[in-house]
């Protein structure tokens, strides 16, 4: 079979050819892949961010085939299932301290096949489309569980919220809200296509950090880097909430007199699989929009350089026939 790996911090991916794989253990699950969307934590992993191991193969954004439950969307981030594991005991996996997730420790999607530790982390997508479907179990996962914290505070007349980032996470961020909540919603982004798409996807206003202008019940911020975290700092009201998301390191002052009154300051992780089978739920009953584009398993390396230059404007999705 196939397979697209790291075989190093900072290296170019290497295709490789490998045995097509079988179960090693009773549980484990083998897919054939069929699409496995490219995501900004592929680019983390593959710059050796998260600490390897190495060779890795990549990939978690994956929908697959599978014998007896059909076409399958992956849960990917596999907790250590320990009885006395507080995060998986309450659903937590992704935030488990002795998780290993999939395309990050464990080998991923960039693959024809891939073993997966136990069945109940494939969901059955009946008829949705592999494609757009793939994107939903990081992008749209990690974007549903940041709202879905946000709500809370989105619940008085008048609210008012801020998306920073219009890519694949802030695009589906945009949608959520606009469907699970009533708000005045404000999506900031350097790029004018990103934020003409924000517009066509139920924006109210869109600008740069510099336009943003009184106070905002909600900032999620998709980039986490100084300048942006900086803007929800500035922007964000008494009780408001700023939950952060993206992963560029950034850091800003906190403690009583340095944000409004009770601001609630937090991060949010990925999703748990109880929030991946409420969110394909969702995708089901309120069609969703994003823009997804599709190269062959063989341009892995391709769709990683785009991404770096920020010229894919949804999402990129490996499709493993496309080979063929």
């Amino acid at each position: 079979m196939k397979a697209v790996l790291v075989p190093e911090p900072h290296a170019p991916l290497e295709i490789v050819e490998r045995e097509i794989l079988v179960p090693r253990t009773p549980g484990e699950e083998v897919i054939k892949v069929l699409t496995c969307g490219v995501c900004h934590s592929d680019l983390h992993v593959a710059d050796g961010d998260f600490g390897g191991p190495y060779p890795v193969v990549l990939g978690h954004e994956v929908v697959g085939e599978h014998e007896e439950l059909g076409r399958v969307l992956l849960y990917a981030p596999w907790g250590c299932g320990r009885e006395d594991c507080r995060q998986c005991s309450a659903g937590l996996e992704m935030i488990c301290p002795n998780g290993r997730e999939a395309g990050v420790v464990s080998d991923g999607g960039y693959s024809e096949y891939m073993r997966v530790p136990k069945r109940e982390y494939l969901i059955p997508i009946g008829d949705m489309d592999p494609a757009t479907t793939a994107p939903l179990a990081c992008g749209g996962l990690t974007a549903f569980r940041a709202v879905k914290r946000a709500l809370p505070h989105l619940q008085g007349r008048n609210s008012r919220a801020i998306v920073i980032g219009a890519g694949g996470l802030g695009q589906f961020a945009i949608q959520f809200l606009k469907a699970l909540a009533t708000v005045e919603l404000t999506v900031v982004d350097t790029s004018a296509e990103k934020l003409r798409v924000a517009r066509d996807l139920g924006a109210d206003a869109t600008g740069s950090i510099d336009e943003l202008h009184g106070k905002y019940d909600v900032v999620i911020d998709f980039v986490g880097a100084d300048a942006t975290m900086a803007a929800a700092a500035a922007n964000i009201d008494r009780q408001g909430i700023i939950v952060v998301v993206g992963l560029w390191g950034g850091r800003i002052p906190f403690g009583v007199g340095v944000l409004p009154s009770e601001t609630v300051l937090t991060t949010s992780i990925w999703g748990s699989l109880a929030d991946l089978r409420e969110l394909l739920e969702f995708a089901r009953n309120h069609p969703l929009q994003h823009s997804v584009e599709t190269l062959p398993l063989s341009a892995a390396q391709q769709a990683h350089d785009r991404l770096r230059a920020g010229t894919i404007t949804g999402r990129a999705v490996l499709v493993v026939d496309q080979d063929d």
